[in-house]
């Protein structure tokens, strides 16, 4: 829906998804989602997230930018973080400091983070669980603690969206941020009403990111 906003505005848009959007990194996200016969220990799912992403990014995202376009991506470094860092316990500024080296140092310029409870996340998604989203309520709970944490940090760069609430209120609180960022006129069919938390990511032209807090990094 933000892409498509996007483009009404006049603007070119690239989508991706992190891990995916490349031939190595769709390939990456079958192994890491997809196989639930794996074991795969917390270090090398963390590379292997950092290795797609650094494909995308030289791929996909790098050469957009340069053409000036804005590029939105569903996940990015952060997932990375809170998801094998406050999730499955890895150190998380050591994560921020591979994430530089996997990037090039490419950061978002927005982060919108999608923020609902875990138990009410669950039972929206009707479908079955991939690897990650079957790592446990508690698991959950530290992630989205972690995305929390990390928006307190840095608010000026992610902005934290009560997915609770209803789907017009949610698109008119993303396109707010999105609008601050890129200087966009107002949207005359956006009321904002306050919301109890504000985040997500871009760069570039710009680069922007969402990320939720639940189930799949």
């Amino acid at each position: 829906m933000l892409c498509q906003w996007l483009r009404g505005q006049g603007r070119p848009v690239v989508a991706c998804r992190d891990p995916g959007s490349t031939r190595l990194g769709e390939a990456v996200r079958n192994l890491l989602l997809d196989r639930h016969d794996l074991e795969i220990h917390r270090r090398s799912e963390m590379l292997l997230y950092m290795a797609a992403r650094s494909q995308m990014v030289e791929e996909v995202i790098c050469p957009a930018l340069k053409l000036g376009k804005t590029v939105v991506s569903d996940r990015y470094l952060l997932a990375n973080v809170v998801y094998q860092g406050y999730g499955g316990g890895l150190d998380v500024p050591m994560l921020w400091e591979v994430g530089q080296v996997a990037t090039g140092g490419l950061m978002t310029d927005l982060t919108i983070v999608l923020d609902l409870p875990v138990e009410q996340a669950t039972a929206r998604m009707a479908r079955p669980l991939d690897r990650m989203e079957q790592q446990g309520v508690e698991f959950h709970n530290r992630v989205r603690q972690g995305f929390l944490a990390e928006a307190a940090k840095s608010p000026d760069r992610i902005v934290v969206v009560n997915a609770s609430a209803a789907v017009d209120e949610v698109q008119a609180q993303i396109r707010e941020a999105v609008q601050r960022l890129l200087s966009l006129p107002p949207d005359p069919q956006s009321s904002t009403p306050d919301l109890p938390y504000s985040s997500r990511s871009a760069r570039g032209d710009r680069h922007a990111e969402r990320d939720e807090h639940i189930p799949d990094p």
